[in-house]
């Protein structure tokens, strides 16, 4: 977007813009999100940033009536696979907390002063401004989300100390952290002695959101990890300091459609890290209305468009668990990949008594790679070709032979995970979706989305591979998806079977050196 488009947007009040951008006004020397309701400033005075941390590394402090840092994030991070995307990617997921600047820039292949020089130029601030930033949303939620200490709110949002905590609140926002809780009413609490006993917090979104995406979560939960219905998806999670249970739960009644998380038996540390991936796992930084008006041009897609506007994409709340569940679900049917997840989450480790996780039905959490490693081969039924490969990509991963993460690129991945036997372009497309949040994917191989295309209405002149709807193609494979669900699901026939609901049509299947179309894992 130029200056004017931005300007426009600003002067429309336009919320869709809400956090792809931010802008900066030199006559009050703050900065506001695009659908702040105060009067539009005049175009000579404005500045518009990328990220908040550039208007903060400028001098602009936040609005105290819009509260920018209020809002979803912006797409453009999955968009962007250069190293700007890939390093957001990464330090909203808490990486510099975990292995600091030099272990950032090595993982993305740079100097740390590379790094820094890049994302300066790109971003308007570094790496540290860029986590700072970071840590001044998770406060800002915290505190007026929750009755938790400040202490806590400090810690819990990355801050080394109580001293910076209170420093970086008041620079930004101009107020200090006690001033910032009066301006709002908590709507969730903490428990004693500095444990997360429970602990709600909204997570905004921009409007539509379809909650299919509960739909498909239910379909391939875990029993003993997940639990899922049409509204409400929980589970039990390993975080980088220990291990968390929560649950989001999308409330129809309110108004807008509420969406709320919460999390029991936190290492406070954490919670910057969940926040992120429950965002990438429910897709709730994406710009639907920009999605839906190119995926409803195409004659195709739009009447399910109409009829299912907001669609997302599932992310993934760990990498490594995500390719596991991508491999044992290829060429099977989704009900039995997910009974073939059901007896490989025996070697899970069990939640101990007296966790959280019990009482919202949950035991175990998803066995790591070096116990599947260890324990699989015991476990897994079923071909013998598809237990090695799974036994030895799990063994890849834990021993550090094969390294990915949100920091990676299409590229990239198809460059780590090709090399795995019974790993195809099916399996790195669908990691590539879920995992890196690759918006542009088309799985054109999978018999779900060749049977979804059946149900769509007929158009001629337009391109097999969608391309026409590009950067936006991982958002009409999961229109083909429901589509052929809904064929499934109105079809008397027993035979007829569809991956996106669970069941592969076996007259489907490719040669066994071709075979790389699988049901969404």
């Amino acid at each position: 977007m130029d200056f004017w488009q931005r300007y426009r947007a600003i002067d429309a009040r336009d919320p869709r813009f809400d956090g792809q951008f931010f802008t900066a006004v030199r006559s009050t020397g703050i900065y506001c999100r695009p659908s702040c309701p105060a009067r539009t400033p005049k175009a000579e005075n404005v500045t518009f940033y990328e990220t908040s941390a550039a208007a903060h590394e400028a001098g602009y402090r936040a609005c105290k009536r819009c509260l920018p840092e209020a809002v979803p994030g912006t797409p453009a991070w999955n968009l962007r696979s250069d190293i700007a995307g890939r390093a957001m990617r990464l330090i909203n997921d808490g990486a510099l907390s975990r292995v600091g600047v030099e272990g950032l820039a090595t993982r993305l292949g740079y100097s740390s002063r590379q790094l820094n020089r890049i994302l300066s130029h790109e971003l308007g601030a570094g790496p540290l401004s860029l986590a700072r930033a970071s840590r001044a949303q998770t406060a800002r939620t915290l505190l007026v989300s929750t009755s938790m200490k400040l202490s806590d709110v400090a810690f819990a949002a990355g801050f080394n100390s109580v001293r910076q905590f209170n420093d970086t609140i008041n620079e930004v926002f101009a107020l200090t952290p006690t001033a910032f809780r009066a301006t709002a009413k908590p709507i969730g609490h903490h428990g004693r002695q500095g444990e997360a006993t429970s602990l709600t917090l909204n997570l905004p979104y921009r409007e539509p959101f379809d909650t299919g995406i509960f739909d498909f979560l239910a379909a391939r939960a875990v029993p003993g990890v997940e639990l899922a219905n049409s509204s409400s998806y929980t589970r039990a999670l390993r975080l980088p300091r220990g291990n968390a249970a929560f649950t989001v739960e999308y409330d129809a009644g309110a108004r807008g459609g509420a969406l709320t998380l919460a999390v029991s038996t936190l290492d406070l540390h954490d919670l910057p890290v969940l926040l992120s991936r429950v965002r990438r796992l429910f897709d709730l930084d994406a710009d639907p209305v920009a999605v839906d008006e190119a995926l409803g041009s195409d004659a195709r897609l739009g009447p399910s468009v109409r009829d299912t506007p907001g669609i997302r994409v599932p992310g993934a709340v760990d990498p490594q668990e995500l390719l596991i569940r991508a491999m044992i679900g290829q060429q099977i049917t989704v009900a039995a990949a997910r009974t073939a997840l059901t007896q490989l989450s025996d070697a899970g480790t069990r939640l101990p008594e007296g966790h959280a996780g019990h009482a919202l039905g949950l035991d175990r959490l998803f066995p790591t790679v070096e116990e599947i490693a260890g324990s699989g081969r015991e476990l897994l039924k079923g071909p013998q070709r598809r237990i090695d490969s799974v036994l030895a990509a799990a063994a890849a991963m834990a021993c550090g032979e094969l390294d990915f993460d949100y920091g990676d690129d299409p590229q990239t991945l198809a460059d780590k995970l090709l090399p795995l036997p019974g790993v195809g372009p099916w399996t790195v497309g669908y990691v590539a979706m879920r995992v890196i949040g690759d918006p542009d994917v088309f799985l054109a191989n999978d018999a779900a989305v060749r049977n979804g295309l059946k149900n769509l209405a007929a158009a001629e002149g337009l391109p097999a591979d969608f391309r026409n709807v590009s950067p936006w193609r991982s958002y009409a494979t999961m229109h083909l998806w429901r589509a052929a669900a809904s064929k499934r699901a109105s079809a008397s026939a027993p035979r007829e079977r569809s991956m996106a609901t669970g069941e592969a049509p076996a007259s489907q299947h490719r040669p066994r050196q071709q075979r790389r179309a699988g049901s969404p894992g």
